[in-house]
């Protein structure tokens, strides 16, 4: 189905089912323990062996020698692989920067050089214990602010005419001219996707058909780099991947755990299954990249930017890419005078690449704190900057509206109900006890990408559906909005749905990530039912366009024939995908939402406790209300820990991420956030797709960051511009306690 015009009147409008504040389906399996994860394939392949990763123990280098010999002998062993087996590095997969395993040279710390494979865990963990590798280590490239200035631009646009340095009018000018301005620097640290299911993968070969059950977002993306990095035809690979205890766009992309198990298969004759250890889950994946940003923003005496800045600079292997932090500030506020810049400094880290709202979760904690520090030197409420500066268009391309935006009601709307007007503009001046009491708000901002979606769909001689797709249920909820869909579209109850997701024989999805999937992988299944409907109607001599799908029947006139009787002969099969025309250029696609956040900060030790928080979004139609404020709650979580804890350490003398697992690399929980409010303008988008529906993922996180940063410097008078925003960063300048 091509999508090419705005959506009209179609079934999905009935919101008899879609729309509905829905328990999950998947909910009883995963709370009883009944969903099995990756590793927890026991039925799949039987006689699984274990695998163990080992890592390397230096940043940059070679391995002169490796003995395998000790763990070859040891009890239980089965095979051991060693890098050195290959005389080059394995070939990447399609979207990696670092190769996943083989050969000498060591290009990030915790590099997978050996795989050991035993009868047990414990076997194989012993067994690499004794495995003895000699390095011959290089000097590296760790700091990114030493490599900071010598760094060269990025282009920051797409395709042949990206410059490096994108222009709109002349902003030295304007900046010069205005009434008001600001200039500050500001820094954002790496941070680890630190999922709960670490990668993990089971492996078993047929002749020459491999099959991994494994735990990744992007099940096509992840069978066709399979198949790149181990030489494999992809018709002979399959990928299966059901449940996954969360991503954060870490599982985008094939990792060690998966080639490594379909090698110990191979090498070993029966199936292999590894988890990835956690230690070495943090420098052996990928993560956020650390930034370094300046803002500067020129504005006339009543609030309107005149002049805009943004740059940013951060650090890759060699081939890797920027941290797109600018991206937001240029769709997000339009001054006729605009300048942006991205540079890549090349250091020997680990590979940075997508967690959850690459580019806008780190540039809105620097934009929007420093549109808070523009309103302060303006002495303009926060909410009224924003207000003064929304645009109805793409600031890059006037012609281009945006499909919608309701950002100013966001604003006003949050303002409201958090009780915004009981701030007091001036910091440090609310205490309670020995709390110091502030409020800050932010602007949250993501695209909504269409991406290409199929699904099939059956209906069974029962009456039941069937729904398969290679879309996947990050623990977002995908298994309940595509039943919701097919209900739906098919006039049943919820279930009467059978979903099942995640396998590569399925048609090929939008997957997982970039707050794509709900939209894209429900406009697909829409395809997929509109075909199944047309075939339902023939069967029963309906003219398709004419006929009623409910209450498990089809009806036409003053005919109406149970659903289940066009199965009588067999299952009747729908299968589809959406694909979008051009109506996705002519209209920019985005979500919008307003943060506000309330901090109490101790006067004594500065810690700062976070009171409560409200996000406003506008994100099109909210397919299942419970699972979107699920969804954007957990956001908000994750911005916290941004904000407040979240930083990879860099051993800047070795190379390494130094808090490599859970209990030393920080993150927030329940206790840390008492209340959280979610609020969801209902406007459906009849531009974005057929659903009118869009991306709600990432938005909850999405300017999170800069709200708590702005709150605290309410509470205390004390700007810190430097994330994360930790006790001894502002606890000598905290007011003094009378």
């Amino acid at each position: 189905m091509k999508f090419e015009t705005p959506a009209t009147q179609n079934p999905i409008d009935q919101m008899k089912v879609i729309g509905r504040a829905t328990d999950r389906i998947d909910g009883p399996l995963k709370t009883t323990g009944m969903a099995p994860y990756a590793y927890e394939r026991h039925d799949v392949a039987s006689g699984q062996a274990y695998g163990y990763i080992v890592g390397a123990a230096i940043a940059k280098g070679r391995i002169t020698t490796m003995d395998t010999s000790r763990a070859k002998a040891a009890p239980g062993v089965l095979t051991v692989l060693s890098t050195l087996d290959h005389d080059k590095p394995l070939p990447l997969g399609m979207m990696n920067i670092a190769h996943l395993y083989g050969g000498a040279e060591i290009a990030h710390y915790h590099q997978a050089i050996a795989f050991v494979v035993a009868e047990t865990f414990e076997q194989a963990r012993a067994a690499a214990s004794l495995i003895q590798t000699e390095y011959a280590r290089d000097k590296g490239r760790f700091d990114l602010a030493a490599a900071a200035p010598s760094a060269p631009y990025e282009p920051s646009g797409s395709g042949a005419d990206a410059k490096d340095i994108e222009r709109v009018g002349d902003f030295a000018a304007a900046y010069a001219a205005a009434p008001v301005t600001i200039d500050q620097r500001y820094t954002t640290p790496g941070e680890s996707h630190a999922m709960m299911e670490p990668f993990a993968t089971i492996a078993g070969w047929e002749s020459e058909k491999l099959t991994i059950w494994t735990s990744n977002q992007m099940i096509a993306w992840n069978k066709g780099s399979l198949a790149k990095a181990l030489s494999l035809k992809p018709e002979n690979i399959r990928v299966d991947s059901p449940y996954i205890g969360g991503g954060f766009g870490g599982k985008l992309f094939l990792r060690a755990d998966a080639v490594l198990a379909a090698l110990g298969a191979k090498a070993c004759g029966r199936p292999v299954k590894v988890a990835m250890q956690r230690p070495l889950m943090i420098n052996n994946a990928t993560h956020r990249p650390a930034t370094i940003q300046r803002i500067q923003l020129g504005a006339t005496k009543d609030g309107k930017l005149t002049a805009i800045h943004h740059s940013s600079t951060s650090s890759n292997l060699p081939d890797g890419k920027p941290e797109t932090a600018i991206a937001q500030t240029k769709m997000l506020y339009a001054a006729p005078n605009r300048e942006y810049w991205l540079k890549l400094a090349v250091t020997d880290l680990p590979e940075g690449n997508a967690m959850r709202a690459p580019g806008e979760a780190p540039g809105l904690m620097v934009l929007e704190m420093a549109m808070d520090e523009l309103a302060e030197k303006l002495g303009m409420d926060p909410v009224e900057l924003r207000v003064v500066n929304d645009t109805q268009v793409d600031p890059g391309d006037p012609s281009r509206p945006f499909s919608q935006r309701h950002l100013v009601e966001c604003l006003r709307t949050g303002a409201e109900k958090f009780g915004w007007s009981r701030r007091h503009a001036k910091p440090a001046q609310v205490r309670e006890g020995k709390w110091l009491i502030g409020m800050g708000m932010a602007v949250g901002f993501r695209d909504s990408p269409n991406t290409k979606s199929a699904a099939r769909i059956r209906l069974e001689k029962t009456g039941r559906l069937t729904v398969e797709t290679d879309m996947t249920d990050i623990g977002t909820g995908t298994y309940t909005i595509m039943a919701q869909t097919a209900a739906e579209m098919m006039g049943v109850p919820i279930d009467h749905v059978k979903v099942i997701l995640g396998d590569s024989d399925f048609p090929v999805s939008a997957g997982s990530g970039g707050q794509w999937g709900a939209n894209n992988a429900t406009s697909g299944l829409y395809a997929a039912c509109v075909k199944l409907r047309e075939q339902v109607a023939q069967q029963l001599g309906f003219n398709a366009a004419d006929a009623i799908f409910a209450d498990g029947k089809v009806s036409a006139g003053n005919r109406s024939v149970p659903l289940a009787d066009a199965a009588r002969s067999g299952p009747l099969t729908g299968e589809d995908g959406i694909d979008y025309g051009d109506i996705v250029k002519k209209n920019q696609l985005s979500t919008f939402a307003g943060h506000f956040v309330e901090v109490a900060v101790d006067a004594y030790t500065g810690e700062t406790r976070i009171r409560r928080m409200l996000a406003v979004c506008d994100a099109g139609r909210i397919l299942n209300p419970k699972s979107a404020r699920s969804q954007v709650i957990g956001a908000m979580v994750m911005g916290a820990g941004a904000a407040m804890m979240e930083e990879l350490a860099v051993d800047k003398r070795f190379g390494y991420f130094v808090n490599h697992d859970l209990a030393s690399y920080e993150v927030p929980v329940h206790a840390d956030i008492p209340h959280q409010e979610v609020i969801f303008l209902d406007y459906p988008d009849d531009k974005s797709s057929p659903m009118k529906a869009k991306g709600i993922g990432e938005l909850g996180l999405c300017g999170v960051g800069a709200a708590i940063a702005n709150a605290i410097y309410n509470a205390t008078g004390v700007r810190v511009r430097d994330y994360p925003i930790t006790l001894d960063k502002h606890l000598e300048k905290l007011p003094a306690i009378a």
